[in-house]
Order: structure tokens, then C-alpha cells, then sequence
């Protein structure tokens, strides 16, 4: 098994989950944020961190979000590891549960 961040994470991109996570797994992208799910070894810490809740257990993954999996196993493949917390985007409360958001995902 493994965590999956999803579509409420497009153009919020907090930064919290990263800080802790044991084993480096977070990749970043302009405007989102995955997870490379042959690292993560399930530990859960993120979850918690997560001020929008934008990260899942596969288990737990919406049906209407499996697509997700797939996209963070793509994107962590391309995308730099990201270890440290940084300021999440000035408008970020803005597009927190707004709906549709994988149209603004920036590759």
C-alpha cells in the first residue's frame, strides 16, 4: 500500500507533510505535490500534517480519484524530491475544496 496526494492539493500545495516524512518520498511540481509510491513505506505521519487533507491510503482512495495513483507514479518519476517546508502559494485558502482543479495540474 501506499499514500496518494490528490486533487486538492492542486494550487494549494502545502508543504507541511514533507518535513515528515522518514524517507524522502515527496516530489514537487510547480503547483502540486505526489508521492513517489515505491518509496513511501506507509508510516502515515502525512496524513496528519496536511492542513487540506489532500493525501489518502490507497486503501482509502475515492473512487473518483484513482486516477490519482497513477499520476503520482508519473510525476515522481520526473519531478525533483522536496525535503523541507516552504510558504504555500499566497492564495492557497483560496483554492482549498474548490472542485475540478486537475484542469490548472502544471506538468
Amino acid at each position: 500500500m501506499t499514500y496518494i496526494v490528490t486533487e486538492n492539493c492542486i494550487k494549494c500545495k502545502y508543504t507541511d507533510c514533507v518535513e515528515v516524512c522518514p524517507v524522502d518520498c515527496f516530489h514537487e511540481g510547480p503547483n502540486f505535490l505526489v508521492i513517489d509510491p515505491e518509496e513511501c513505506i506507509d508510516c502515515t505521519l502525512c496524513v496528519p500534517e496536511c492542513p487540506i487533507d489532500a493525501i489518502y491510503s490507497e486503501d482509502d482512495l475515492p473512487d473518483n480519484m484513482h486516477h490519482f495513483l497513477e499520476l503520482n507514479e508519473s510525476l515522481s518519476a520526473k519531478w525533483p524530491v522536496i525535503t523541507d517546508q516552504k510558504d504555500a502559494p499566497d492564495d492557497a485558502n483560496e483554492w482549498n475544496g474548490k472542485p475540478d482543479k486537475l484542469q490548472y495540474l502544471e506538468r
